[in-house]
């Protein structure tokens, strides 16, 4: 029997992902019809989702198992009101590696200060070494499957890590704090913060005028995670008071980010155009494949939303 699958992303995506979900299909054992034009909506079993693409309205395909994301966010989608199916988000090895690369990277940068040393230092000989990583405090708020990789990867270069959630998580070498009162412990030390949460209504400005004092003068703010964690007025005024020394920043409220927002030009800021880890053609069609396998064998589905909690 053929398993219909409809791809609902841009057209350049197709290209991208038509021949590793065709063959990670066939590796899994699954006999599957996979296009972006799969005739009748009622006759599509799965949907392989980008919620950049075309595809808003889901009401026409009543026989669908699931819809299968290619995102690991889900705030485009999650509180569409004709999606009346199964939502799965996408959790891979490559999105994990690039994240861990992006964080462990940027991390460092402002561990070892090399910012001065890339830009110069303009003649003056300043030979004040950094501390060891195991006397520098690191706190990630969010400690879902990308903040623990995070965590381990800190962890294992020996500095001190925190992590921050909103319910409770055990982590291996990793102290964690966890609700509404666990926020200030997390981040009353912390020398480097690194934000790593889902986009919800309850995580919106986690970062706000309020939290930021809590920090120590003179930290650092590292956001891979959501544009909207950031209260991004009070973010601006943290930096000018050198309340935070140093904001890098690769997500935003609106992308890609206004030309005239004060981000590009601050002097303390650093951009990156939503580049700190992407979902990966290969790795995530294999994601795709075993919870299409998963589906028609009645097995539960991986990395499944709950809609109550928007991830």
């Amino acid at each position: 029997m053929t398993t219909r699958v409809l791809f609902a992303g841009k057209p350049a995506a197709w290209d991208d992902y038509r021949e590793p979900l065709r063959k990670a299909c066939a590796d899994a054992g699954l006999t599957a019809e996979i296009s972006p034009d799969m005739g009748p909506p009622e006759s599509v079993d799965y949907i392989v989702y980008a919620p950049n693409g075309p595809l808003q309205d889901f009401s026409p395909y009543t026989g669908a198992k699931a819809v299968l994301n290619l995102w690991a966010g889900v705030e485009r989608v999650v509180g569409n009101d004709t999606l009346k199916m199964p939502l799965c988000r996408m959790v891979d090895d490559g999105l994990a590696e690039g994240m861990v690369e992006w964080v462990t990277g940027h991390v460092l940068r402002h561990h070892l200060g090399m910012d001065a040393h890339i830009h110069g230092l303009n003649g003056e000989w300043r030979d004040t070494p950094p501390p060891l990583a195991r006397d520098r405090a690191v706190t990630i708020l969010g400690m879902g499957e990308l903040g623990q990789a995070c965590a381990r990867s800190l962890t294992a270069l020996n500095f001190r890590v925190s992590g921050w959630s909103r319910s409770p998580r055990e982590v291996p070498g990793v102290t964690t704090y966890h609700g509404a009162d666990g926020l200030r412990p997390a981040l009353c030390e912390a020398d480097i913060v690194v934000l790593l949460l889902p986009d919800t209504s309850e995580t919106e400005n986690t970062l706000d005028a309020e939290a930021m004092s809590w920090l120590p003068r003179g930290a650092v703010v590292i956001n891979p995670g959501r544009g909207p964690l950031i209260d991004d007025d009070a973010l601006l005024a943290a930096l000018d008071a050198g309340q935070i020394a140093h904001a890098t920043l690769d997500v935003f409220r609106v992308e890609p980010l206004p030309t005239d927002h004060p981000y590009w030009t601050h002097p303390q800021v650093t951009v990156t155009p939503h580049i700190a880890s992407t979902t990966r053609p290969a790795s995530s069609a294999r994601v795709v494949a075993e919870n299409i396998r998963r589906g028609e064998a009645g097995e539960p589905l991986l990395y499944e939303v709950d809609r109550a909690r928007g991830y």
